[in-house]
């Protein structure tokens, strides 16, 4: 397939150039002004190329479309610690919501579980198009959910966690434990009979534990956002920052720490006392202080097809447009460790592709045909 003539915004570079796209197996085989290859040939004089836009942060296919309770997967209410649980074995790949983004332009999301629970379990990085969630994943497990704030306090506070400091205590009790039982595996080197018992929580922090995969910590608050890197630094673990709504207060701290960060939703009323300081400006505030910002959603809490319209509120509060567009681009691919497939158009990536009529940060703007693994959707 040959995308010939387009303005293309590769997420790479700053200018967008007039150019062609070679696709052949699902990857991208070329990419520039004058690209010559073989196959079906489509004219996209007069249209804007973009990656297929990337979301760092929701719960896609684990909180149902327009239905009760029975369509919520997302939250388990019976225990505040639960790193055990998987969110692959909740996901539904046929839940209309899905659809709606693909065909939106949302290619790739990490999705998983919510706040309910101090640790809530592994997400996934899946594409948006299949009706298999296995054929449909990225990379398993991308992070391990944890949260702090009002949500663990609110859920479990007839259970023993009631205040902030009751929250970190589960995570860092959780860490403790792990980090012991990964000693005396290590040390029993193989030996069944010296090995501790079997300890699934324990087994599934093994990765965090091991650098493979970061805390995905919810925090708002300042003082939550402290709190998560205080503990990253306590268990030498990495880590990524979810929501960051009150980052633009401690935006210096935020870019020596180095932490990627999902920053939002922002597109809704402050529901809760931790959001009294939203702002639009967030995200451009910690871009501009060197901060690697993805723009999230959080879908279903702002629809997931509404991604690119949250990056252009951000423009218009002050954000770099350039700076919007990897924020949803390859920022949250970074964040999700799938940047060496998908969040920007360069030769090898996988050939995610969304076409618009006009710029996708602004509200006339229309999704007219979206490619993804180089198939286009219908």
């Amino acid at each position: 397939m040959l995308l010939k003539n387009g303005m293309i915004h590769d997420a790479v570079h700053p200018q967008p150039f007039r150019g062609d796209i070679w696709v052949e197996r699902g990857k991208i085989k070329a990419i520039g002004p004058k690209v010559e290859g073989k196959g079906k040939v489509i004219d996209l004089e007069g249209f804007h190329v973009y990656p297929g836009f990337v979301e760092a942060h929701c719960h896609l296919g684990l909180d149902g479309y327009g239905i009760g309770f029975e369509g919520h997967d997302y939250n388990e209410m019976g225990d505040v610690c639960t790193p055990h649980l998987r969110a692959i074995d909740s996901f539904n790949p046929l839940d209309p919501s899905v659809r709606k983004a693909a065909m939106a332009g949302v290619t790739t999301v990490a999705t998983g579980q919510g706040s309910a629970n101090a640790i809530g379990g592994t997400w996934i990085a899946v594409k948006t198009t299949g009706i298999c969630v296995d054929d449909m994943i990225i990379k398993d497990p991308i992070a391990m959910k944890c949260a702090l704030g009002e949500n663990p306090k609110r859920v479990y506070r007839e259970k023993g966690n009631a205040a902030r400091m009751s929250t970190a205590s589960v995570i860092r009790g959780m860490l403790f434990k792990a980090k012991q039982y990964l000693a005396k595996k290590e040390a029993a080197e193989g030996n069944l009979e010296k090995e501790p018992a079997f300890d699934f929580k324990c087994e599934a922090m093994i990765p965090v534990l091991k650098k493979e995969i970061p805390l995905k910590i919810h925090a708002h608050q300042a003082n939550d956002i402290l709190t998560a890197l205080r503990i990253a630094r306590e268990f030498d673990v990495l880590v990524t920052l979810e929501h960051v709504t009150e980052g633009h207060l401690i935006a210096d701290i935020l870019a020596k720490s180095g932490v990627p960060m999902a920053v939002g939703p922002t597109l809704t009323h402050a529901t809760k006392f931790e959001l009294q300081n939203k702002s639009w400006k967030t995200p451009g505030v910690l871009a501009a202080k060197g901060c690697q910002v993805s723009i999230i959603t959080d879908s279903p809490v702002i629809p997931q097809e509404y991604l690119p319209l949250c990056a252009g509120l951000a423009v218009k509060a002050g954000m770099d447009e350039f700076e919007a567009l990897k924020a949803i681009t390859i920022n949250p691919a970074a964040l999700m460790g799938v940047a060496d497939r998908v969040g920007s158009l360069e030769v090898g990536k996988d050939a995610d592709i969304a076409v618009f009529e006009g710029n996708p940060m602004v509200s006339d703007s229309v999704c007219r045909r979206v490619f993804i693994n180089g198939e286009e959707l219908k």
